[in-house]
């Protein structure tokens, strides 16, 4: 149990490394969208070559012409895009330690929905006073680590528009790996499941890219970083493993522990971003304000979680 517990909260951390580096992306590809794209594709290469070596059958025409093609078999993919641009849009806005606070609380908001009203076959878990003073308590937490920056600017309905937009942004994750799951069980696979996740997100982004960019180039060389690396495609890679890690992890912790675990990831490593500049993020120290909030929001998680 400890272990798979490690493992969500590794799989956790990878979303703000994975936002960090298709942000560096976008600059070489001048769309959010197109850096999107990328970042999927790879992904979807990757889980083609996991799925020759254990899937191969599920590969086969005769295999795909058999299934019926349900709603299950697109949601999960697009989610992930909205989720995925939507981190990269938000990023540079409000930072990355930020970006992670508001999608956690957006993740925990739909999955107390989730819970209370049973949606996509979860056991329902009806909402008591507990619950809902996780949720102040969570709240009060983002807002007490955002007062201090938003203090030393002027606030604008700009940046109440960016905090909004993670809400939004956080409440895909937790509809993608019900989605995913149920796929997996329909399709009697992991990797199978990823893969078709990732598929369709690849052609929406495609999709997307050619109306909104109106091209999938990109430059090589840009004045203010340098050259495009490797590692700049790497974003693909992590997305990859996060959503696979999910799905592996839910029918083992079940869906709020598989949530818990992920969430305190993703916030360990959002501060850290922060704190050194990782990835040529602004450099953002830890402070005892930014070390109380995140109490505060792990203490509303814990109360969700355990009531």
């Amino acid at each position: 149990m400890i272990m798979l517990i490690l493992l969500g909260a590794a799989a956790g951390s990878l979303t703000p490394l994975q936002t960090s580096i298709n942000s560096r992306l976008a600059v070489f590809t001048r769309s959010v969208f197109l850096s999107s794209f990328y970042s999927f594709l790879v992904g979807t290469l990757m889980l083609i070559l996991f799925n020759l070596f254990a899937n191969p059958e599920k590969l086969s025409p005769s295999y795909i012409a058999s299934q019926d093609f349900s709603y299950i078999w697109f949601v999960g993919g697009l989610m992930g895009v909205i989720y995925l641009t939507g981190n990269v849009l938000l990023l540079p806005k409000i930072g990355a330690a930020l970006t992670v606070i508001m999608t956690v609380a957006g993740q925990m908001v739909i999955g107390l929905l989730i819970d209370t009203f049973g949606w996509f076959d979860a056991e329902v878990q009806p909402i008591n006073i507990f619950r809902i003073l996780g949720i102040i308590i969570m709240i009060a937490g983002i807002i007490f680590m955002n007062y201090k920056k938003r203090s030393a600017r002027q606030a604008t309905e700009s940046s109440n528009l960016w905090l909004a937009l993670g809400l939004f942004t956080g409440a895909m994750p937790p509809i993608q790996t019900a989605v995913n799951s149920a796929l997996r069980h329909e399709v009697d696979s992991f990797f199978f499941a990823s893969l078709v996740s990732f598929i369709v997100g690849t052609a929406a982004l495609l999709i997307l890219s050619l109306i909104i960019a109106r091209h999938i180039r990109f430059v090589t060389y840009d004045g203010t970083i340098g050259s495009i690396r490797p590692w700049h495609f790497t974003g693909g890679i992590l997305g990859a493993l996060y959503v696979t890690t999910n799905i592996i992890l839910m029918p083992h912790l079940g869906a709020t522990l598989t949530l818990m675990t992920v969430i305190f990831g993703q916030m360990l490593m959002g501060l850290l971003i922060d704190h050194f500049g990782l990835l040529g993020i602004h450099k953002n120290p830890i402070d005892a304000r930014r070390v109380v909030g995140v109490i505060m929001i792990i203490s509303g998680i814990v109360l969700l979680q355990i009531f």
